[in-house]
């Protein structure tokens, strides 16, 4: 093969689509550079409704990567009452290409006065906050609300 040919077809090998991603099968990651971040989904259900309210809230992983940096997160969920909870999950240690991150977490709070509510969820890794995502919820007086007036926004 002359050194031109040569030339031509080290060009168009290192220009292919799969040449500087590592192969999916043999279980490896891809280059750090391009990973697909996930969007995050919070829902609550009720999103209206009468004190006191059971809410129960889902924060869903859309999209992205299996990849150790979406592994195992810390949740933290702001109420907007002026409570917080912090979930932490107890997870086996990550296995790149084999491992599959948790997409779909849950809590459940009581809301006992009625106002308009962001409730925040936020997914943190070692420490460092990497998606956060809200919902809004609107709660009317209801029986058994102290209060029986409406908490402004």
């Amino acid at each position: 093969m002359t050194r031109p040919a040569l030339l031509v077809v080290l060009a168009l090998a290192l220009a292919s689509p799969g040449a500087h991603a590592r192969d999916k099968k043999s279980g490896d990651a891809k280059p750090e550079g391009k990973l697909k971040r996930p969007t995050l989904e919070v829902r609550a259900t009720p999103r209206m409704g009468f004190t006191p309210a059971n809410v129960l809230l889902v924060a869903e992983l859309k999209g992205g990567d299996d990849v150790e940096e979406y592994y195992c997160p810390e949740i933290e969920w702001d109420w907007d009452d002026g409570g917080k909870t912090v979930h932490e999950s107890d997870c086996g240690p990550f296995e790149a290409g084999t491992t599959k991150i948790e997409r779909r977490f849950t809590a459940e709070h009581e809301f006992k006065i009625a106002g308009v509510y962001t409730v925040k969820a936020t997914f943190r890794r070692a420490g460092r906050d990497f998606l956060a995502g809200t919902v809004r919820l609107t709660l009317r007086p209801g029986f058994g609300d102290p209060s029986q007036e409406q908490r402004e926004p």
